[in-house]
């Protein structure tokens, strides 16, 4: 077996403090934030060629559609706390951005959220319209 070299000794100790503070930063934050509420907004008011409308998103996050449920059955009026979906019971963050720091956060997820609550709400995906709207009546409820 080789012995550490006396002169490699003070190397070896600062790369064990320096390697755990390298992969922490590697590591990133918890959830994966590649976008903003904001800018999940802007990217639907571009695809539907209009400005998002606070009151059109509040009419839409409250109204039934048609069918039992409306986006707030589920996410609470307003959508400031934790939530509880109707059916199963199972706890949903706050959908508000300024009370939940990772909602709208993954475009991944948001459109896969939207995609699967809309239709369970309106029997139909939302449209690019629909969808600014409501995230800008999220982006407008502040503490």
């Amino acid at each position: 077996m080789n012995p550490i070299s006396p002169s490699r000794l003070p190397l070896l100790q600062s790369a064990s403090r320096v390697v755990p503070i390298v992969l922490a930063l590697l590591a990133g934050p918890a959830f994966a934030a590649d976008t903003t509420a904001a800018e999940q907004r802007d990217r639907w008011s571009v695809q539907a060629g209009a400005p998002d409308r606070v009151d059109a998103g509040r009419s839409f996050f409250t109204r039934t559609h048609g069918g039992e449920w409306s986006c707030a059955s589920c996410h609470g009026n307003p959508p400031i706390a934790a939530g509880k979906h109707a059916s199963t019971d199972k706890r949903i963050a706050p959908m508000a951005p300024a009370f939940n720091a990772q909602a709208f956060t993954d475009t991944a997820k948001t459109d896969k959220w939207f995609r699967r609550n809309c239709k369970d709400v309106l029997s139909r995906e939302c449209s690019a319209r629909e969808k600014a709207d409501v995230l800008a009546y999220l982006l407008s409820l502040k503490p």
